[in-house]
């Protein structure tokens, strides 16, 4: 199983960006799956979360009304679009996935798959 993030990069404080993640290996259709972020010197934290069918989402207070999470289940693939991009924002980028609950948390130790991670890098 292969999660692969794509789409970050360096961009201007209230600028955008969308980050991808596609799946390889096995379906999550049914699955939760999620973006956390680990800043330089702080812990992996997360930022946002979609349920199996997509019609549940979660996001950590910080992004909220600024990030928005959705998900292709034909593709299996899901997506962070991030707008209203703030220094604070700059991080690794880390997708996951998980084979066993269908509504996303925020415990990484429910994830089972995670990406390699991609830079995000708010500045001017």
């Amino acid at each position: 199983v292969q999660l692969v993030e794509s789409g970050g990069g360096l961009v201007q404080p209230g600028g955008s960006l969308r980050l991808s993640c596609a799946a390889s290996g096995r379906t999550f259709r049914g699955n939760a799956m999620g973006w956390f972020r680990q800043a330089p010197g702080k812990e992996r934290e997360f930022v946002a979360g979609i349920s199996g069918s997509g019609g549940v989402t979660s996001y950590a207070d910080s992004v909220k009304g600024r990030f928005t999470i959705s998900r292709d289940n034909a593709k299996n693939t899901i997506y962070l679009q991030m707008n209203s991009l703030k220094p604070e924002d700059t991080a690794v980028y880390y997708c996951a996935a998980s084979a066993r609950i269908t509504i996303a948390q925020a415990r990484e130790r429910l994830y089972d798959y995670w990406g390699q991670g991609t830079q995000v890098t708010v500045s001017s």
